[in-house]
């Protein structure tokens, strides 16, 4: 049955990119059809409809269970349209954010990082969203700020990292600073042993997040999957993937759960920006807006996808390894340039692949 997927556009050079992406799932690359509903997320359109687009493409997304987006602008602006992430989160109840850097052959990680690592954030709540204001005045002036997390998004986080770890023969890793903040950061690190009694032969390391970062740099160590709070895993999960080179290098993968955990609705992004300084120069890497692509593919839970899936991550990273490289990897390659390697390798896969099944 052919799959529907809620296609975000974004600003600037994350639109650029989407555009690069959606080359690759073309019918004549992969060999089947998907339905693409599109929807306008650029900073213009959400003023102009004042939000109410987001709200239409997380409704469409709810209803399909799978979305593409492109990077946008959040503008600085206090009372403007603001980010439409949160939105997008909140309208699917997306409680996890998993972004994994993995080795990139050919390109040398920093602090011998060989294994991969995921980082598996919330993607709700604790300092994004928070009421904040100030009193006083002067040097007397006081800034305040209000964050929450729930034992809801906690267990997810949690379940999620111990069920992806078990999956990727990884060790849980790292957690919340739960001895400063007890009953706060405390509530997911309660979690985080509660589930790992339920799965006994996965590896667990609890460690407070200050100690994670400055190990993440000090040990090549084993495959880890590191659960962390909404603030904590946007910035560890930026320093991860510049560790293996480019933080273009991976995807990144919003999941909302039903009551058993099993997944309802996926939305996959790059987890850069937008790149204003990149935006028309045919240079920025599209790498991670290609491989969100292929990581979508295998939530369709079908077995063409499930192999297009592999040919698209396959040729991507081989395609680096080969010389095919973009400027923020040492190399020369134009956007439109890598992404035509990925296709030529993709359809190549696929056809010698179809040919092996007749042996």
């Amino acid at each position: 049955m052919k799959k529907t997927v809620v296609v975000m556009q974004g600003d600037q050079t994350g639109q650029e990119l989407l555009d690069e992406a959606l080359r690759v799932l073309q019918p004549d690359v992969i060999g089947f059809d998907i339905d693409f509903k599109t929807y306008d997320l650029s900073l213009e359109n959400r003023v102009k409809t004042n939000n109410e687009i987001v709200h239409e493409a997380a409704r469409a997304m709810k209803e399909c269970g799978f979305g593409l987006k492109a990077a946008t602008i959040t503008p600085e602006e206090k009372g403007s349209v603001g980010s439409p992430n949160a939105i997008l989160r909140r309208e699917i109840d997306g409680k996890v954010i998993v972004r994994t850097g993995r080795r990139i052959p050919g390109i040398r990680p920093v602090a011998g990082a060989y294994a991969p690592i995921s980082v598996v954030r919330m993607a709700v709540g604790d300092a994004y969203g928070a009421k904040e204001w100030r009193e006083g005045e002067g040097i007397d002036e006081v800034a305040f700020r209000t964050e929450k997390i729930d034992r809801k998004t906690c267990r997810a986080v949690a379940e999620f990292a111990f069920r992806h770890a078990q999956k990727t023969n990884a060790k849980v890793f790292g957690g919340p600073k739960y001895t400063v903040s007890p009953v706060y950061e405390g509530m997911l690190k309660e979690e985080m042993d509660a589930v790992s009694k339920r799965y006994p032969t996965v590896r667990y390391e609890p460690q407070l997040i200050d100690a994670t970062y400055a190990l993440l740099l000090s040990s090549a160590g084993d495959a880890m999957v590191i659960p962390a709070l909404n603030r904590d895993g946007d910035c560890l999960s930026d320093l991860v993937l510049q560790m293996f080179g480019s933080i273009a290098g991976a995807e990144s993968v919003l999941m909302g759960f039903d009551d058993e955990f099993n997944t309802q609705a996926v939305m996959v992004e790059a987890p850069h920006g937008t790149a204003p300084t990149l935006f028309g120069k045919n240079v920025a890497n599209p790498m991670a807006m290609i491989l969100a692509c292929a990581s979508l593919l295998t939530y369709f839970q079908e077995t063409q996808a499930n192999t297009v899936s592999r040919a698209i991550y396959e040729a991507t990273i081989e395609a680096v390894s080969e010389g095919t490289r973009t400027s923020d990897l040492g190399g020369s390659a134009t956007t439109s340039g890598f992404t035509d390697e990925v296709i030529k390798k993709v359809r190549t896969k696929l056809d010698v692949w179809a040919t092996m099944q007749n042996f």
